[in-house]
């Protein structure tokens, strides 16, 4: 297996029968557990749906994609051996990467959350994103953080 993605790694997701949207099948197949991929569909999509009722808007893929929007990070930072010592290098993110990144935390910051059922987590979740707050905005500035304050060892990147 090669160490860098190609195109033909890359898997295609079809859309979701509803929205037909990639972004709301990723969020489905993130959240899926033990294959439950029809539960998972109910929760994604009530989640979605009552994060758009709340925030007034009309379409709820909009509010999905501006919530991972503001989640998405540009940078992350990767431990690196250089002559004895372990460095945090900062390195951009592309594509595909910054999504699963977003996908990841937005999922584990709802699973997290305690005291409701998962489809009103996962909305909460979405709500807290789309107003740049929340449990996976702060792990995205936390990860910015870090990679600012290596930024002074980008030079050993390769």
């Amino acid at each position: 297996m090669p160490r860098k993605t190609t195109k033909s790694l890359v898997r295609k997701v079809n859309p979701d029968r509803k929205y037909q949207s990639i972004m709301v099948q990723r969020l489905i197949n993130k959240s899926m557990l033990d294959g439950k991929k029809q539960a998972s569909e109910r929760a994604v999509y009530s989640a979605i749906e009552g994060a758009a009722k709340k925030l007034k808007s009309e379409n709820p893929v909009e509010v999905l994609e501006k919530a991972i929007a503001n989640i998405s990070p540009d940078f992350e930072v990767k431990s690196r051996r250089v002559g004895g010592a372990n460095y945090q290098i900062p390195f951009p993110i592309a594509g595909h990467r910054q999504m699963h990144f977003a996908f990841s935390w937005l999922v584990q910051s709802a699973r997290a959350r305690s005291g409701m059922p998962y489809a009103k987590r996962l909305e909460a979740e979405i709500i807290d994103a789309y107003n740049e707050t929340g449990a996976a905005f702060k792990k995205k500035e936390d990860t910015h953080r870090m990679a600012e304050a290596n930024r002074a060892f980008a030079h050993f990147a390769r």
